[in-house]
């Protein structure tokens, strides 16, 4: 490939998780059992909450989207990597992975986002459980949700936009097992500063603004819970945002490592462990978490298979 803009670059090459084509096989299997676990665990909980009238509540609502965001935020990763396992091939297009990086970033954003209004809506039925009904009102839900989506389309479609700007040599080779916007910038050869601010920015912006969202949330949560004075009623009210608080703490704990790791100019392996379990793992974990420690979801399962049973 000769030096020039990027129409000159047809392909990308991912390197992948290892270079040893003896562990490809289980690499396949591993990460094809993962996003089989992913997709059918979150779709059972949009199933659950569409179908039980009991689960139609705000918190229901956003958990069954940021189940519907796990899906695409795993299924835009894995899949490509598990073709080029089966093909053994390890390239892909210009355009494969622009549309890869914008997904991604969508769903990225996405679950930061959702994560954030859950925290909201959690110190909404804690703090003010007499005015929920009123402040959480479907109005509200739909509107946080909308605008969520719109700031990342935003955000995904303006970072897509930029890097058509950018151009590309002869070294193509991306050192993950996707298209990292961050990775793939170190490999351009024409100036990306314009890029790198708009990274770096919104990243922080989109990191810093949520989180502080959701620790002014359950710094008034635990405010409420202590001034409680029956520990019954304390327990309670914390282990309805017990869920919650695993999954944010798994998401922004990963998720800073991955940040941290991709900074360097060459990734280390750690780095790609830790992308993994941001990309792969936690939306693998988070139906677990909330079924496993939610007395009103495994109740929606249960009728949900047992409805299945009698219809056959």
């Amino acid at each position: 490939m000769e030096a020039g803009n990027q129409t000159g670059v047809l392909k990308f090459i991912l390197l992948g998780l290892s270079e040893d084509m003896d562990s490809q096989p289980l690499l396949f299997g591993l990460f094809l059992f993962m996003l089989l676990v992913t997709v059918l665990g979150n779709l059972l909980i949009i199933l659950a909450v569409s179908s039980d009238s009991h689960l139609h509540t705000p918190m229901y609502f956003f958990l069954s989207n940021l189940s519907l965001s796990d899906i695409g935020f795993t299924s835009t990763t894995v899949l490509k990597m598990l073709v080029n396992i089966q093909t053994r091939s390890n390239t892909i297009t210009y355009e494969g992975c622009l549309t890869q990086m914008y997904f991604f970033m969508i769903f990225a954003g996405l679950d930061n986002l959702l994560l954030t209004v859950m925290a909201y809506d959690r110190f909404v039925a804690i703090c003010h459980p007499l005015r929920y009904t009123v402040i959480m009102n479907p109005h509200l839900c739909g509107l946080l949700l909308l605008l969520s989506w719109l700031i990342c389309l935003t955000y995904s479609l303006l970072q897509s936009l930029m890097f058509l700007r950018v151009s590309f040599c002869k070294g193509t080779e991306i050192p993950h097992f996707f298209c990292e916007l961050t990775q793939i910038l170190k490999l351009a050869c024409s100036d990306t500063l314009a890029n790198d601010i708009l990274l770096y920015f919104v990243t922080g912006l989109l990191g810093v603004i949520p989180l502080t969202g959701i620790l002014f949330s359950y710094s008034r949560i635990i405010s409420c819970i202590m001034g409680i004075s029956s520990v019954a009623r304390k327990y309670k009210a914390f282990s309805t945002c017990g869920s919650h608080l695993l999954v944010v703490s798994l998401f922004y704990g990963v998720g800073l490592g991955v940040y941290l790791t991709s900074g360097t100019t060459h990734p280390s392996r750690k780095g790609s462990i830790a992308s993994v379990i941001y990309t792969v793992v936690t939306p693998m974990l988070n139906p677990f978490i909330y079924s496993l420690k939610n007395r009103d979801m495994k109740r929606a399962l249960r009728r949900f298979f047992r409805r299945g049973a009698y219809s056959q």
